[in-house]
């Protein structure tokens, strides 16, 4: 008699996971998956707080942001009035009626368009050749070997603690003996050998610009002022860009100097011609001309912003990155 053997039971058909080695990330996606009683989900937890930081941060910046714009708006709205609604109560957002005329009389009303050109002349000519001037000087005291550099720039940078109202007489003094007072040269002089605080700000902005570059191009025959406008100004071109719109802003809306040295109507620039509608016309409680003098002084400083504001933004970003 044969004996047959006993079949050989076949082990069970193994599953791909019991095949495969446990990984870490295996493992830490099924410790997340698994259930652990009453606990919530660490990932959409983490997930749910970052939303609602995100939803927290832009409500308070939206306030802040029309906070800010609210009184540009009360301008512009202002501007639009008559001059019984300026005193309505409740307080009237939208004019009703709208009053466009306002802008066109503005114009005969004082010498505006002469106070919009003497300002554009005083602004541009002073921040132009002014960030130049202080780019080269920040790039002198940064990168060249001068006798003495150091002690020159803590000299220059003293000078910021002189108040203006101390060097005012001497300097309208000098002027006056070179026969300058009523004209726009006061004003455009000394700005055009640059800013102190542009030049300490763009020497210590120079320090992330490396050495080696400078070494190299000296060494390939290229010149101080060559190697400015061709590597240093480019890279530093945010860094001018955001100082730029700071001077010029503070030179469209100087007061002090413009009151000092000029005295005839047609040499004024635009903050004296508002300062003298406001004079005249305040008395007559015409205030809409007065909004809409001041809503076109706006203008120029909030195109200059639009024009330069990605290299503000970079400029930014920069300075964050080296901190």
């Amino acid at each position: 008699m044969t004996l047959t053997p006993p079949a050989t039971q076949q082990p069970a058909p193994a599953t791909m996971a019991a095949v495969l080695p446990e990984t870490p990330a295996s493992r830490r996606r099924r410790r997340i998956g698994r259930p652990t009683g009453n606990s919530a989900d660490p990932v959409g937890t983490r997930s749910r707080s970052y939303r609602t930081m995100n939803v927290i941060v832009t409500i308070i910046l939206s306030i802040g942001g029309i906070v800010m714009i609210a009184p540009l708006l009360w301008t512009f709205s202002t501007s639009l009035k008559t001059k019984e609604a300026v005193f309505a109560l409740p307080p009237q957002w939208i004019p009703d009626p709208v009053q466009w005329e306002t802008y066109v009389r503005v114009w005969s009303a004082g010498p505006l368009a002469s106070g919009i050109w003497n300002s554009i002349i005083v602004s541009v000519s002073v921040t132009v050749v002014g960030t130049i001037s202080s780019a080269i000087a920040a790039f002198a005291f940064a990168k060249m070997r001068l006798p003495f550099k150091n002690v020159v720039f803590l000299a220059m940078l003293s000078a910021i603690m002189i108040p203006f109202p101390t060097i005012m007489i001497p300097q309208f003094k000098m002027f006056a003996d070179a026969g300058m007072v009523d004209t726009l040269w006061p004003l455009i002089l000394p700005g055009l050998f640059g800013n102190i605080v542009m030049i300490f700000f763009l020497r210590q902005f120079l320090d992330s610009v490396p050495d080696s570059i400078i070494e190299a191009a000296k060494l390939d025959g290229a010149g101080y002022l060559r190697i400015f406008f061709t590597l240093i100004f480019p890279a530093i071109r945010p860094a001018i860009a955001a100082q730029f719109i700071l001077w010029f802003m503070a030179v469209w809306n100087d007061y002090l100097g413009p009151i000092i040295y000029l005295n005839s109507p047609e040499r004024q620039t635009l903050q004296l011609v508002i300062a003298s509608f406001n004079a005249t016309y305040a008395s007559q409680t015409d205030y809409p001309l007065i909004m809409a003098a001041s809503f076109i002084a706006l203008i120029p400083v909030l195109v200059v912003f639009v024009v330069f504001q990605r290299q503000i933004i970079e400029s930014v970003a920069l300075s964050g990155s080296k901190a």
